[in-house]
């Protein structure tokens, strides 16, 4: 009786069956709409045990109060939601306001393990928004900034005939001679509002005694971070030198040393160049820039911070920065400087103190910089480490079936290849693009993306920056951002001006660091406030990410 007994419980103890699905996508689907997650089973256990009470990831957010619990039709009547919560408590809508005591986050209490599964997403703007007024401003065209008529027609040629808000501002201000720090959201045409005020220049001062000057001394200089960037605006600036009369070069690192052996000297207006390259090209006398009598200095951000600014220092003081110059002079007595970014260090001006005067910069920006994008939607997901890669495989294949151009980012080469290689073996064909590859394996890679070649690209920080993506419509962000800076550079791939309308980003968040951040990019459009502590240091990201 007692062996018959013993083995009923064994069998009962032990017994098993194994899991069953619906549908051969379920276990993929990790974020099906079936509510609130609810663990009442742990806090039943907790109160008849013996053992210390923990509390839940809900009971660590503050509680509502009885009016924002509702139901979802009076919710609906506030009209569009701008922050969607997956706890419809927690929405947020148009000009709702808060006392600062009662500012409640639908991400407080993704510190807890048990939170995992829970979402929302920010949309500031609703769907039928025309993107094009996020834009473009009043003007209708270039007439009325001070702009030549060949130039504008030049541009028309090229397709650009409407100048957008940051074009409106800047142009004027460049062509007046005065030192300018252009900040404006990325995507929105800053390139254009630095670069056709200096062609103009450019064309006015060939009809000086600046015309004879020796071979390699350019009138302008661009300076950007990368070569990606510096290839992309050369392309631009060969388009118009072939309808205008100035000439262009971009110089590019690589094969510096093959460079230096067997120089080429020719007469060149405007130069576009990394700093590395024409910082050692300079000092040996290849390149003269005692000439130059404008600077550009493209994504400033990242050119003045740890890993840049020795060097950009360095170039700037041989070109001996003026505190103004006169657009009715013929040959200007100093050097013009323009700065240009999506995001501004709060270091810059200390930064600068030894080159130009602070006051002499006229500071441009665009009344969206440092906010979050209004018309591209954002959905942030709390996520464990193991969930990642199947969510990841489920929209990726989402999008491949609609055969939308994505764009994945991550923190480390090595997470970028395996993205790569993992999308790949699951029948996802996908492009991995990141700064270990040699610069020609980088451009072809990027070439093949952007012409449509292969529609899933797997990369780091280094696409993060100053790229023309206007063909992305879905942004993954698998590893969340480390710094604000990167976070806004990374959206801003997608949803540029030339971008389709229907883009979207999705961010996974995981670790405490990557959730204290979301709490604050929550808080400020909750607050409808710049989104805080936007500063880019690449030099203490690498130490940090080692």
């Amino acid at each position: 009786m007692q062996r018959r007994l013993f083995g009923c419980l064994l069998k009962r103890k032990f017994s098993f069956r194994p899991a069953e699905f619906s549908t051969q996508e379920d276990p993929l689907d990790l974020f099906q709409s079936r509510g609130a997650p609810k663990y009442e089973k742990a806090i039943e256990f907790n109160s008849i045990s013996n053992a210390p009470k923990k509390k839940s990831w809900e009971a660590r957010i503050p509680k509502v109060s009885k009016k924002s619990n509702r139901k979802t039709s009076l919710q609906e009547d506030k009209g569009h939601a701008v922050i969607k919560c997956l706890r419809p408590e927690f929405n947020h809508y148009k000009n709702q306001k808060y006392e600062p005591d009662q500012i409640k986050l639908a991400s407080k209490g993704w510190d807890h393990y048990k939170s995992k599964g829970d979402h929302f997403t920010i949309q500031l703007y609703e769907n039928d928004f025309d993107s094009s007024s996020y834009f473009y401003g009043e003007s209708a065209s270039f007439e009325g900034l001070t702009l030549e008529q060949k130039v504008i027609d030049a541009l028309q040629r090229i397709d650009i005939e409407r100048p957008t808000i940051i074009q409106e501002k800047s142009i004027p201000v460049v062509l007046a001679g005065k030192n300018a720090l252009i900040a404006a959201e990325t995507g929105c045409g800053k390139t254009l509002a630095y670069l056709a005020p200096v062609v103009q220049q450019l064309i006015r001062w060939n009809q000086t005694s600046l015309k004879e000057r020796p071979p390699n001394s350019p009138l302008a200089v661009i300076l950007c971070p990368s070569r990606e960037l510096a290839s992309q605006i050369g392309y631009l600036a060969k388009k118009l030198s072939l309808l205008l009369p100035f000439n262009c070069t971009t110089l590019l690192g690589g094969s510096t040393k093959k460079k230096m052996m067997n120089p080429n000297f020719y007469d060149v207006d405007l130069l576009i160049s990394t700093p590395g390259v024409i910082s050692k090209m300079s000092t040996i006398a290849l390149y003269d820039l005692s000439y130059a009598k404008h600077v550009v200095v493209d994504e400033s951000d990242t050119m003045l911070d740890d890993s840049f600014n020795e060097i950009l220092l360095r170039l700037l003081k041989r070109m001996k920065i003026s505190y103004f110059n006169d657009p009715k002079a013929e040959e200007p007595t100093g050097c013009q400087l323009t700065l240009v970014s999506a995001t501004v260090p709060t270091s810059i001006y200390s930064i600068l103190e030894d080159i130009v005067e602070p006051d002499s910069l006229e500071r441009i920006e665009s009344p969206r910089l440092h906010r979050v994008m209004p018309h591209v939607p954002q959905t942030f997901y709390r996520l464990g480490l193991v969930q990642k890669p199947g969510k990841l495989l489920q929209l990726v294949k989402n999008a491949a079936l609609e055969k939308k151009p994505t764009l994945i980012f991550s923190n480390k080469t090595k997470t970028c290849d395996w993205i790569s290689l993992m999308l790949h073996e699951n029948g996802v064909p996908t492009l991995s693009l990141n700064g270990d590859m040699p610069s020609l394996i980088r451009a072809g890679i990027f070439s093949q993306f952007k012409n449509g070649e292969v529609n899933v690209l797997s990369c780091t920080d280094i696409a993060s920056r100053g790229l023309d993506t206007n063909n992305v419509k879905l942004l993954i962000n698998y590893d969340f951002p480390n710094f604000m800076a990167d976070y806004v550079h990374r959206c801003g791939r997608a949803g540029r001006i030339s971008s389709p309308k229907d883009c979207s980003i999705v961010n996974f968040v995981t670790y405490p660091r990557e959730i204290q951040l979301v709490h604050t990019i929550e808080m400020a459009v909750r607050t409808m406030k710049d989104l805080p502590n936007v500063n880019a240091n690449i030099r203490r990201l690498i130490t940090y990410r080692k």
